[in-house]
């Protein structure tokens, strides 16, 4: 995630955030809320930049989204911008292990009224995307949005492409990583495995494919 679009200078950012987006005020306290954790540094920048929800909120409108799949949940401003896209009608499973950020998810999804949209679930992704699979879901969801550890990203992107109908979209986030994907001196494990989905999913036949410089990087893959 990224509280602010990649390469954007300070005086664009402010523009764009006020001319070039639309955020409710309910969006707005949990965004405000995640910024004011005790460990604000580093949680800020785990949470998605609201000018990537508008974009996510008109992508959802586009594919006519009712079933969004989230692999990483945090505090929840992602699933609660799709929850306000999708309308009453819509639902969501989202896929989290921290019992202490998705507290502060549900606290927000209860005062915006969309709590029961969503259906979040402790456990690994793995585990619960494998019960997903097995329990016959495959081509059943409209959109899914990846932005959990990144280690596991090609294992996610694997599942997410059974369960998403063709003509859905799946979201990859973060997949500029701040820039460090272009440096090759950078080795680290959560680097080399954001290089790794990066450059499987360009050359994947089965999707069609583009990488937005918006927030950290995000991919859109379109399922053929």
């Amino acid at each position: 995630m990224s509280s602010s679009s990649i390469g954007l200078n300070e005086s664009v950012l402010k523009y764009l955030r006020t001319v070039g987006m639309r955020e409710d005020l309910d969006q707005l306290a949990l965004r405000e809320a995640t910024t004011s954790h005790p460990d604000s540094t580093k949680v800020a920048m785990m949470q998605i930049s609201p000018e990537q929800g508008q974009f996510m909120t008109l992508l959802a409108e586009l594919v006519g989204a009712k079933r969004y799949l989230e692999i990483g949940v945090f505090t929840g401003y992602s699933a609660l911008t799709i929850a306000k896209a999708m309308g009453p009608g819509g639902r969501i499973v989202a896929l989290d292990v921290s019992e202490e950020f998705t507290a502060i998810a549900e606290e927000h999804w209860q005062k915006a009224g969309v709590a029961e949209q969503i259906d979040l679930r402790l456990a690994p992704a793995l585990d619960s995307l494998k019960g997903m699979l097995d329990s016959g879901e495959q081509n059943s969801f409209d959109l899914a949005f990846i932005d959990a550890d990144k280690g596991n990203y090609l294992a996610y992107y694997e599942a997410a492409l059974e369960l998403i109908r063709p003509g859905g979209i799946i979201g990859i986030d973060n997949v500029l990583w701040g820039g460090s994907v272009a440096d090759p001196m950078d080795l680290r494990a959560d680097t080399e495995a954001i290089r790794a989905v990066n450059e499987f999913v360009s050359v994947d036949k089965r999707v069609t494919v583009s990488m937005i410089p918006i927030g950290d990087g995000l991919t859109l893959a379109r399922k053929r």
